[in-house]
């Protein structure tokens, strides 16, 4: 399982207009679901992201975690974050969980963020997404569990 992690002052994720998912201070989450992964995979990923410590404390340094400041994650799914584009100009996504996987984990990694107590807005699994974000530093973060 892979996540790209951004830390956000506001996030938010638009289907054919309607808003889907949204969060104020917090974490945008890109997820990618690989073959190999499971449901104890996303409930680990969850707990390290909960946890990650990417958030400033009064003295500037990242000592804080999206908990620790009362914050909200935007997940997303983002089958794409294992392409393989090694090979001529068209990325291969064979690379990726099956889609019914896809979502049954991603519904997982869900599930156990909010089972830790953080707000999750999502975005709808396989469709085009617009997504907003204002990032924060810039801080960007990948998670490969």
């Amino acid at each position: 399982m892979r996540a790209v992690v951004q830390r956000v002052t506001r996030a938010k994720c638009t289907v054919d207009g309607a808003v889907t998912g949204e969060t104020g201070p917090g974490l945008l989450v890109l997820l990618g679901v690989a073959p190999q992964d499971s449901a104890d995979t996303a409930r680990t990923l969850a707990a390290k992201l909960a946890k990650l410590r990417i958030f400033n404390d009064d003295a500037g340094k990242m000592n804080r975690s999206v908990q620790d400041i009362g914050g909200g994650v935007l997940s997303i799914s983002q089958f794409t974050l294992f392409a393989d584009t090694s090979r001529g100009n068209r990325p291969s996504f064979t690379g990726a969980a099956s889609p019914k996987q896809g979502r049954e984990l991603y519904a997982e990694f869900n599930a156990a963020l909010r089972a830790l107590g953080l707000p999750v807005g999502e975005g709808v699994f396989g469709a085009h997404m617009d997504i907003e974000l204002v990032n924060d530093g810039p801080v960007t973060v990948t998670l490969d569990i």
